[in-house]
């Protein structure tokens, strides 16, 4: 890993000296829109339907589970660093690895309230990890939140099968 604090985005609080993201979107609601959210960020679906191509030879986010998240030119080494399959809460967190454009954590999470609606969530701390992401500044903070909003869409996408 690239970075010290490793989980940080699962037991909070986020790091200082990184930039912070936390994004949240209703998605639906009920057990059936729950479940197959859930799946899809754990399989990697959700990324995949960002048109984010995923490199990795396994099916699910495990912990030590590496994959490569291609943007564009650009390639991103990460190591899925913890998983979570609550009752009410279901996603896991990566990290970044030597080669990636940025050091630090994300995670990807769908959550049930009380009331029974469905959120994902993405919560990230990073800071750029060379000269390219340093030069891009709020271009690249401007990046990670279009990406947070692309994977709620694609599991709005994802999900128009499922009663909502």
């Amino acid at each position: 890993m690239t970075y010290p604090e490793i989980g940080r985005t699962r037991t909070g609080p986020l790091p200082d000296g990184y930039r912070h993201l936390r994004y949240r979107r209703w998605i639906g609601a009920g057990p059936a829109v729950f479940a197959a959210a859930g799946e899809a960020v754990l399989t990697f679906r959700m990324h995949r339907a960002t048109g984010a191509r995923i490199r990795t030879e396994a099916e699910r986010a495990a912990p030590g589970v590496r994959l490569t998240i291609g943007l564009g030119p650009l390639r991103a080494p990460c190591e899925v660093v913890w998983v979570t399959r609550e009752e009410d809460r279901i996603g896991f967190g990566y990290g970044t690895l030597p080669g990636h454009p940025a050091t630090g954590e994300e995670a990807f999470v769908v959550e049930r309230d009380p009331q029974g609606r469905v959120f994902f969530a993405v919560t990230a701390f990073s800071r750029p990890a060379g000269a390219l992401m340093r030069l891009t500044g709020p271009f690249a903070v401007l990046a990670q939140h279009a990406y947070a909003r692309r994977c709620a869409q694609a599991l709005r996408r994802h999900l128009g099968g499922v009663a909502r």
